[in-house]
């Protein structure tokens, strides 16, 4: 059972159908209720479900059922979702259930599990038994109405994130007499036989959708696409240990947007003899957080992942059966191209898939073939890179007849609890939505920076700036200060994930630029041969950036002439070039901006 808050009250154990007595709770209670395993059998076990009920701060208009995702446990995830909603909960009460066989609410556990180890898979499904497969969605959003129930709530609106969003599906399917609203952010969309989806997919795709964003980018040679296929194709043949297949694969993800900013210029740059763009991308790939995958309490995990999913193989097929559909599926399809399974260090035959070993016995679509939702305002929110399109999001919601689906440009997962200008603008859209229930007429976007085009290896393939006053040397110098200052404030860029916990990197020609708070330090770092930059670029919470630099240019045999070079810049904004204004050897300049 969860411990209460310290000074609110707890509910133990109630029954499901009897008051709860966090009812009358005026602050927060934690408590659980005890429900069947199967309710579709009343009889059958009782297990416990576990919750929290926040009653609003100044006097209730309403309810929100809210789930963080996963699936995992909810509870822990509450002052995110606090964070989220922000005032709404001044009016409107707060329920967090923690779904069944996971957290507080009767947790399956299997000691020795390793998602990456088939056998302790098949060893888990065992230890468990049948009751695993209910540990399902269509049982948890039942659980969670049997709370609403116990908790005297009539109406309430639900706020899903992630596999949140599936809760939702499968709870407006079932009670949807007791719906109000729903916000759907990052969505799980299910198969035509109501199971989700969990696409194991290669999205190179979406370099072509930065690219054809960028003039630079486009300009390049071929597609974003094809010219990552000739990548990977060319690394097969002629394997680089600075850029290993794996990390490639994450290279091309342009959810980290200094990846989508380079990807494209930094392939089109290996393929023509320069691999330092791509090398430097590849090297901060193991900075990537990543999630452990080992543990007992991802039982609870697994017995949702299968018993909700719908994969490449018959869900009443044996696992020998299902091991023959999957690789037919991966040789067939090939869903990962242009990378190969072997490409990346997996075995179709061993562990590509979790829920091979995983029996399914029980007909649970958590979106049953043929429901009928309510027609209550539904907001739904996705971005570009999230792992199911805005189109495929957008289809599927359809299946809401008052859903109404709103894109985020270059917008990634869980956008609600991102960062920068995005995050905030989405969770003003989700109070809004959850304070009055209608879709506010916001535009958010995540699109703050243009693909690079060609990386420039020498001074002379830099474009001068537009500048009057200076001589085409200095005005390539400037160009070279520029580039150099842009190159290195992009990996501060507000919704970096990988480049956002680097402290320092080499410059890419050369010298190091080291990462302070509110500032970016140059130390003779060079984006071009010919020239090294140093000095400090300072960036505001408006995202201007400012910068004091001492550029030292070479050309050719010339001897090295050093120039004072200030600049000012937005510089995080959807351009081809910002609006650049300063000082070069003293003399002001300006630069309109190029879109």
């Amino acid at each position: 059972m969860p411990s209460a808050v310290a000074g609110t009250p707890t509910g133990e154990g109630r029954v499901a159908g009897a008051r709860h007595e966090c009812a009358d709770a005026v602050s927060r209670c934690d408590g659980t209720l005890s429900v069947p395993l199967d309710w579709n059998d009343p009889s059958s076990e009782r297990i416990t479900v576990a919750f929290a009920w926040l009653p609003a701060a100044r006097g209730a208009t309403g309810t929100i059922l809210a789930n963080p995702g996963g699936p995992l446990p909810a509870l822990p995830d509450i002052p995110r979702i606090q964070q989220a909603l922000g005032p709404v909960l001044d009016h409107q009460n707060l329920l967090v259930v923690d779904p069944r066989g996971l957290g507080e609410s009767t947790p399956l556990l299997c000691p020795g599990l390793n998602l990456a180890a088939p056998a302790t898979i098949a060893a888990c499904a065992g230890r468990l038994g049948p009751r695993a497969a209910f540990f399902t969605a269509d049982q948890a959003a039942d659980d969670m109405n049997a709370v609403r129930q116990a908790l005297g709530v009539g109406k309430l609106a639900f706020y899903g994130n992630s596999y949140g969003t599936l809760y939702a599906q499968a709870y407006a399917a079932r009670h949807p007499g007791t719906l109000t609203a729903a916000f759907l952010d990052s969505t799980v969309i299910t198969s035509p036989g109501g199971y989700a989806l969990w696409p194991i997919r290669s999205q190179t795709g979406q370099l072509d959708l930065v690219c054809e964003r960028s003039r630079a980018c486009r300009a390049l040679p071929g597609t974003a696409a094809r010219t990552w296929a000739e990548l990977v194709a060319h690394l097969r043949a002629h394997p680089d240990p600075q850029v290993p297949m794996a990390a490639l694969a994450t290279v091309d993800g342009v959810y980290e947007p200094v990846f989508g900013r380079e990807a494209t210029a930094a392939a089109t740059a290996y393929l023509d003899g320069d691999p330092a763009p791509l090398r430097r991308l590849a090297a901060v790939v193991p900075s990537l957080p990543a999630q452990p995958i080992e543990g007992p309490q991802w039982a609870g995990y697994l017995a949702y992942r299968c018993g909700d999913g719908a994969f490449p193989f018959d869900r009443d097929a044996s696992p020998a059966e299902r091991q023959a559909q999957l690789e037919r599926h991966w040789r067939e399809e090939r869903p990962l191209a242009p990378y190969t399974p072997a490409d990346l260090g997996l075995d179709v035959r061993n562990g590509l898939e979790f829920c091979v070993r995983w029996p399914t016995p029980r007909n649970s679509p958590p979106l049953p073939p043929g429901a009928r939702l309510p027609g209550v305002p539904v907001m739904v929110v996705g971005g570009d890179f999230d792992t199911q399109s805005p189109a495929e999001v957008a289809a599927a919601m359809r299946v809401f007849p008052g859903a109404t689906f709103v894109r985020v440009p270059f917008g990634g997962h869980s956008l609600a609890w991102g960062g920068g200008e995005a995050g905030a603008c989405v969770r003003t859209a989700l109070r809004s939505f959850l304070t009055d229930h209608r879709v506010p007429a916001v535009r958010c976007s995540a699109e703050n920076y243009r693909a690079s085009g060609a990386f420039p290896r020498s001074m002379s393939d830099l474009s001068p700036m537009p500048v009057a006053g200076l001589s085409v040397r200095e005005r390539r110098v400037l160009a070279a200060a520029f580039a150099t200052a842009a190159d290195a404030v992009a990996r501060r860029n507000p919704y970096a994930l990988a480049h956002a916990r680097l402290k320092t990197q080499q410059g890419l020609r050369g010298g190091r630029v080291d990462f302070r708070d509110g500032s970016v330090v140059l130390d003779r770092a060079s984006l071009v041969d010919g020239a090294e930059v140093s000095g400090e670029i300072t960036l505001g919470a408006d995202g201007r950036a400012g910068a004091t630099l001492q550029v030292t240019a070479r050309d050719g045999r010339a001897a090295a002439r050093t120039h004072r070079v200030s600049l000012a810049w937005a510089a995080f904004e959807a351009r081809e070039r910002p609006a650049l204004s300063g000082t070069f050897d003293g003399t002001p300049f300006e630069v309109r901006e190029r879109t």
